[in-house]
């Protein structure tokens, strides 16, 4: 498949017969020399909707901003239905400058500066967060129309591979004090309860247990006799896995015993389900160094730029090779160090690995690489990893 020369990214490219490898080359051979690119298979996003939509028919996703900030992720998951969860801002700003409704957002964030609370009222941003008594009353003074969620703490984040409960959330005695404050102190509207279990959950458990716990506070709620809560929001820690459905299911019964009330709304975060496995990141090699039987590469991205987040996580990530040209020596097999550009000597990409041999211009390319990725670049030793392009493709085309 040939492209022009000057590439249009925000075009949506069909899947050539001979898969995804060949577009991958004919797209580097069109882009600039030295300059890492990213695929998005909007394919994928329309599958994994789909899968939400069957696993959780009763449940609205609001796609956590910060997972990928990519214009063309955002337009093609409001399209299909997804609202937003922004934690600052900028976030909110992204959002909205798409052309997407402020009552598609949610505020998600416990702790806010108060340049960012003026701005979301401003702009009519209504729904929000919090879990301290101080966060009521910068709400109160600077957007008291706005309608709050309390975050509570999960009970357990132990399965989940980030915690967030040292960070976030009331904990159990601490609810009765702050709904009696907000509500009737101050006069704010707490319309429900919200927690997130962790990132990258790995237990389906700590779901029923965090759902058991938000039940209590509906409780308090009415012994205070404050208006009933409508939302239950049970945060993020999804990934597109097998076992995603048996989270699925132990969240929809965990809400079925607990939550009987006609009029409930249930929310969810999830980001690294919808981008994790939509992008592909294409590096070139640009340097090479041969040590007996191990070879050393250098190529274009590194811990600065879209792999500084999956030094964490890296065992999601897949590796594939693309050899311009094949030679009986690209045959063998080598173990293989893959450095980034930066002169930090921590900058190493992955380590003993085996790779066939690769030479100058060579593609590296890493798969499920849009969750927490670009997002976290830097320039960093005046390699700007902020501007790494993204293509467009539909697997479903034809």
């Amino acid at each position: 498949m040939l492209l022009s020369t000057a590439i249009d990214k925000n075009h949506v490219h069909k899947i050539p017969k001979d898969g995804m490898p060949d577009l991958i080359r004919s797209i580097a051979e069109n882009h600039e020399a030295g300059q890492p690119f990213y695929l998005l298979d909007l394919a994928i996003i329309e599958k994994l909707m789909d899968k939400w939509n069957h696993s959780f028919p009763n449940m609205k996703p609001f796609y956590a901003v910060k997972c990928n900030t990519e214009p063309a992720l955002l337009t093609k998951l409001a399209k299909l239905g997804a609202n937003f969860d922004c934690a600052s801002q900028l976030e909110i700003e992204t959002v909205l400058n798409l052309g997407i409704s402020p009552n598609q957002i949610i505020f998600a964030n416990p702790c806010k500066a108060i340049s960012h609370i003026k701005y979301a009222a401003t702009v009519g941003v209504n729904l929000t967060t919090f879990d301290s008594k101080l966060e009521i009353d910068k709400i109160k003074k600077w957007q008291p129309q706005c309608h709050l969620l309390l975050r509570i703490k999960a009970p357990s984040d132990s399965g989940a591979l980030r915690p967030l409960g040292k960070k976030f959330g009331v904990l159990p005695e601490e609810v009765e004090p702050l709904l009696h404050y907000a509500y009737n102190v101050v006069g704010l509207k707490v319309v429900g309860v919200s927690f997130h279990v962790g990132s990258i959950a790995q237990d389906p458990s700590i779901y029923r247990e965090a759902i058991a716990t938000a039940r209590t506070v509906f409780d308090v709620v009415d012994h205070l006799r404050m208006p009933k809560m409508q939302i239950l929001n049970i945060g993020g820690g999804f990934r597109s896995t097998p076992l995603f459905e048996e989270i699925a299911s132990v969240v929809n019964e965990a809400v079925q015993d607990y939550f009987s009330m006609p009029n409930l709304t249930i929310f969810a975060e999830p980001g690294r389900f919808f981008a994790e496995t939509a992008f592909t990141l294409v590096t070139h090699v640009i340097g090479k160094r041969v040590r007996g039987e191990k070879i050393e590469y250098w190529i274009d991205e590194g811990i600065y730029g879209s792999f500084r987040p999956t030094l964490y996580n890296s065992c999601f990530v897949g590796i594939k090779p693309l050899l311009r040209q094949v030679t009986e020596k690209s045959c063998q097999i080598c173990e293989s160090t893959i450095y980034g550009p930066s002169c930090d000597s921590l900058d190493a990409v992955a380590i003993d690995i085996k790779l066939p041999e690769l030479h100058l211009d060579d593609l590296i390319v890493f798969y499920n690489m849009g969750a927490y990725s670009i997002c976290g670049g830097t320039k960093f030793n005046g390699f700007d990893m902020l501007s790494t392009p993204t293509y467009l493709v539909n697997a479903n085309s034809s």
